[in-house]
């Protein structure tokens, strides 16, 4: 089973790790910062050994990684992940937005349903099932984010279920919520964001969210 390093530290951006597993152009490794997507967040880009990832993919508790063809790498070799920081980065702020969006609107709307999200490196998006449209309901919903984001709150994020590697993220007051995603260590680092709703058929609305800035880590 990988160990996922980017659960310990996700603004760690280099590892030293050993190569588990070797069949083809596909390999596993020991112990991992590279994010495969999952739950709607897209994977990380980078390298292993030096090697572009061109795929990374969750499997069970594993995460398989493809590589060039003859890259050369056999088990046990001991190899260096680099992972595009500012990639990361931006990804991490999306999500955690994406969160906040998610959450807030859940709290304040009675019978939304989420039915789809992605998070990409420049927007993220949640679905909803509404049978009418949020745009009404975006100011205070985007300034009680907002809010939230300005307080600069501390963020939780641990195991539910260490077992069955189940996770969560949780700001007191506010929430608990199931999540395996890449977190940030504070709401402030999410910056200034905007939202725009999108309509995606009958009965359906998108949230879309975007960074109006470009962010800095706090180290």
């Amino acid at each position: 089973m990988t160990h996922k390093t980017f659960w310990d530290d996700p603004y760690r951006c280099e590892l030293a790790t050993q190569v588990a597993t070797v069949d083809g152009e596909r390999v596993t490794l020991q112990a991992t910062i590279f994010y495969a997507e999952s739950g709607g967040q897209e994977s990380d880009s980078g390298s292993i050994a030096g090697l572009p990832v061109l795929q990374a993919e969750k499997l069970g508790r594993d995460i398989v990684y493809t590589l060039v063809a003859g890259h050369g790498l056999q088990a046990g070799d001991a190899v260096t992940v680099r992972i595009d920081w500012p990639r990361r980065y931006r990804l991490m702020r999306l999500h955690f937005a994406a969160e906040l969006v998610l959450e807030t609107i859940c709290q304040t709307l009675a019978g939304v349903e989420k039915i789809g999200a992605h998070i990409g490196e420049h927007k993220a998006r949640i679905d909803f099932a509404l049978p009418q449209p949020i745009t009404p309901q975006l100011p205070a919903l985007q300034a009680r984010i907002d809010a939230l984001i300005a307080a600069n709150l501390p963020i939780t994020s641990a195991f539910a279920d260490v077992a069955n590697e189940r996770r969560y993220w949780e700001i007191a007051g506010y929430g608990r919520v199931p999540c395996g995603g890449t977190h940030l260590r504070r709401s402030g680092e999410v910056g200034r964001i905007a939202l725009k709703r999108k309509n995606v058929g009958k009965g359906k609305e998108r949230v879309e969210i975007t960074l109006l800035d470009d962010g800095t880590s706090p180290g």
